[in-house]
């Protein structure tokens, strides 16, 4: 019993030998199998960054973002909506251009021929400038040449325009005014239908070109499976840029309107006028006995 106690001390020296001869081992072991394991993580990482890297390529591929860059990104559809609106633009800045000028001349015009007109000493001198070269086409110059001509139809037919049928003669008279002015409210406002259709119908068409743009975008989000904002934003603003479109045509074409409305409405005013100064005139002359 004794001798076995003896010989334990003597064991536990032997195994704590061989646990220091063996630690360097493990340790090596440990060395060698350690950079396996780290070299998982390290494999998996390129994988992560692969999928930010394909995003930030594909935003990139859009490079600068323009104008002329987001339309010709845009969908045919989109693509069609800008050129409709961007063409009713055109027409707008047209009709712009040709009713200035024709309302700047006629109002010229009208201003010499009331001057003429006023200087005028019978039926017969109102018709020979009412139908001169100088007034063609003016509004006023065809009222005066209708109601005049009447007058000498009238005459030549045998009436007495300065007796009994003298109410007869203006009433046919004031009927061949009001043909004219029903053709003058036509005429002057030829174009405007265009302008109020492109004020009212614009803003919802380019609306039109945006959900349509958008619904893509968001088509691409799912398919793409990334929620990046430079990948999702070139095409969102694509499509904004319609309602851009469509609002820049229609809102000159609403101002364009509300000022040729006037200009008509103005002129208007002055022909009704003008018709009360002829009538009155042809009635002074018939009394005079022309």
């Amino acid at each position: 019993m004794l001798e076995h106690k003896k010989h334990n001390p003597l064991i536990a020296l032997l195994g704590a030998a061989a646990l220091l001869v063996s630690a360097p081992t493990i340790a090596a072991a440990a060395a060698v199998t350690s950079p396996a394991a780290a070299e998982a993580p390290a494999a998996e990482a390129p994988a992560a960054d692969t999928g930010e890297e394909s995003a930030t390529s594909s935003a990139s591929g859009h490079g600068e973002i323009t104008v002329s860059s987001m339309f010709m990104m845009a969908v045919p559809v989109v693509k069609a909506v800008m050129i409709g609106l961007v063409l009713a633009s055109i027409i707008s800045w047209t009709i712009l251009v040709i009713k200035l000028i024709f309302f700047g001349k006629l109002n010229k015009v009208s201003n010499q021929y009331l001057e003429a007109f006023r200087g005028a000493r019978s039926i017969a001198d109102i018709n020979r400038i009412s139908t001169s070269d100088e007034f063609a086409g003016n509004p006023m110059a065809d009222m005066a040449a209708v109601a005049t001509e009447e007058v000498q139809i009238s005459k030549q037919a045998g009436l007495q325009v300065s007796g009994e049928h003298r109410d007869s003669t203006l009433h046919r008279a004031s009927s061949s005014i009001n043909a004219v002015q029903a053709g003058l409210a036509k005429r002057l406002s030829g174009g405007l239908v265009f302008l109020a259709s492109t004020g009212s119908i614009g803003p919802f068409v380019g609306l039109f070109g945006t959900v349509y743009g958008i619904m893509n975008s968001f088509i691409g989000i799912a398919n793409t499976q990334t929620t990046n904002l430079a990948v999702v934003a070139p095409g969102i603003a694509e499509a904004l840029l319609a309602t851009g479109i469509g609002l820049a045509a229609a809102i000159p074409a609403v101002v364009m309107y509300n000022i040729f409305n006037t200009q008509i409405a103005a002129y208007g005013t002055r022909s009704e006028q003008f018709v009360s100064e002829l009538m009155n005139s042809l009635s002074r002359q018939l009394d005079k006995g022309a």
